[in-house]
């Protein structure tokens, strides 16, 4: 038996999401169907209001409602060092632990040839322009996951900031190979910004 029309488009519009297959995604539409109108309305509203008035920060990649972002807005944070993430959610991860006072920049996504990402693919060449235009930065420290592709992309970017004289250093006490920043526990990532490490290539 098919379903109808709407019910099937809403089916497929949530296999769309990460993680969600045939089975979720039919749960989940029918969950929608016996939701109350004004809650349907509100999250249908929500969605276009977050495509709709968020984008990335000209200067770090962050997802901002303004550009530039608060945090590259703010000149009380230490202008010296650059975290750089994977995504704008590890952000939001390390801001949480109040122990980081530097700025950010977003990568969106990792080196991964099985993916075909490559290094025009992520936000590399912005954090390079952004090295040369601001001589006030003296240390990158590279907070990409424990990941095989977290550490290629890690490497990649030290060889390519190393040889301009800055400092580069990778979290590495307190996340385990493997580890996503954003699922890590609090005192995880304090251990991790607390044992900073010198990348040698």
């Amino acid at each position: 038996m098919q379903y109808p029309e709407p019910i099937a488009k809403l089916i497929d519009s949530y296999m769309k999401l990460p993680g969600i297959g045939g089975k979720t995604a039919t749960r989940l539409a029918f969950y929608t169907i016996d939701m109350a109108g004004d809650d349907v309305t509100e999250f249908a509203k929500s969605l276009v209001a977050a495509k709709r008035d968020l984008h990335f920060c000209s200067i770090c990649g962050n997802i901002t409602e303004d550009d530039p972002c608060v945090i590259c807005k703010d000149k009380s944070r230490d202008q010296s060092t650059v975290l750089v993430v994977e995504e704008a959610k590890d952000v939001m991860a390390m801001e949480k632990i109040k122990e980081y006072q530097g700025l950010y920049h977003v990568l969106h996504g990792v080196l991964s040839p099985v993916d075909g990402k490559g290094p025009e693919d992520i936000n590399i060449a912005s954090l390079l322009k952004r090295l040369q235009r601001n001589d006030a930065i003296k240390e990158v420290i590279i907070a990409t996951n424990a990941t095989p592709e977290g550490e290629a992309t890690a490497m990649y970017i030290s060889r390519l900031v190393k040889p301009a004289g800055i400092k580069v250093t990778r979290l590495a006490h307190g996340l385990s190979v493997g580890s996503d920043i954003q699922y890590a526990d609090e005192m995880t990532l304090f251990k991790a910004v607390e044992g900073l490490s010198l990348i040698h290539i």
